[in-house]
């Protein structure tokens, strides 16, 4: 008997209002992401996102994903005091040994963002599995930029292809409902994630885009 393969796991990113919130549960995400970060235009303030994450009748629920920058303890504990967090990411300059840290501290799992531009940025993969339960691999942001993700660019995604990696991992970086089967098939990747990908302008989410990249990515 032939085997099935597996369902391709969708997380969007940067939800920030309701509209966004409902599409991505109708749609059938497996996670949205809420961004605290003062700096993204997709900020959310820890009251803003409980109330998202408290929206019912929209379909199933997905996983509350929490994406902070080179946080202190006590912003993740304030987010945490009020949004049901099922998984820490950590987009910024945190070392491993910071990752686990806030592992320890706040008992919840921890996804390190790295940024890949070529196949040497994958070495720091060894340095962090120890210390976390999965990866997000995106594209290593522009010089100059002001956001260390969001930024509309890919990379090479063949240089995922066939490698072996030890934790589970998500592939992020200019992701659309255009090419989001062709980067999956590239990588070999069984997760995506997008967020400027699917706004109509910049910070604001399209539930017409969303809906089109998680069948995209359902259907590839």
């Amino acid at each position: 008997m032939p085997h099935s393969l597996p369902r391709i796991q969708v997380k969007v990113c940067g939800i920030n209002d309701g509209e966004a919130y409902d599409a991505a549960c109708r749609a059938g995400a497996d996670m949205v992401g809420f961004v605290f970060f003062p700096p993204s235009p997709r900020y959310v303030t820890p009251e803003q996102a409980a109330e998202l994450a408290g929206r019912s009748g929209t379909g199933r629920r997905p996983l509350a994903v929490g994406l902070f920058v080179d946080p202190d303890d006590a912003l993740i504990a304030e987010v945490l005091e009020q949004v049901p967090l099922g998984l820490l990411q950590l987009h910024g300059e945190e070392t491993p040994e910071r990752c686990a840290a806030i592992r320890e501290r706040f008992g919840l799992p921890v996804m390190k963002v790295l940024g890949i531009a070529t196949d040497a940025d994958l070495a720091l993969i060894e340095a962090y599995a120890p210390v976390v339960d999965r990866f997000l691999l995106d594209a290593k942001a522009p010089p100059g930029a002001s956001l260390p993700g969001g930024n509309a660019v890919s990379f090479d995604w063949t240089l995922l292809a066939g490698r072996s990696i030890p934790k589970p991992w998500m592939l992020a970086g200019g992701l659309t409902p255009l090419n989001v089967a062709q980067a999956i098939r590239a990588s070999g990747t069984v997760a995506v994630d997008a967020s400027s990908g699917l706004e109509r302008m910049r910070g604001v989410k399209d539930p017409v885009l969303i809906a089109a990249f998680i069948a995209a990515a359902h259907s590839a």
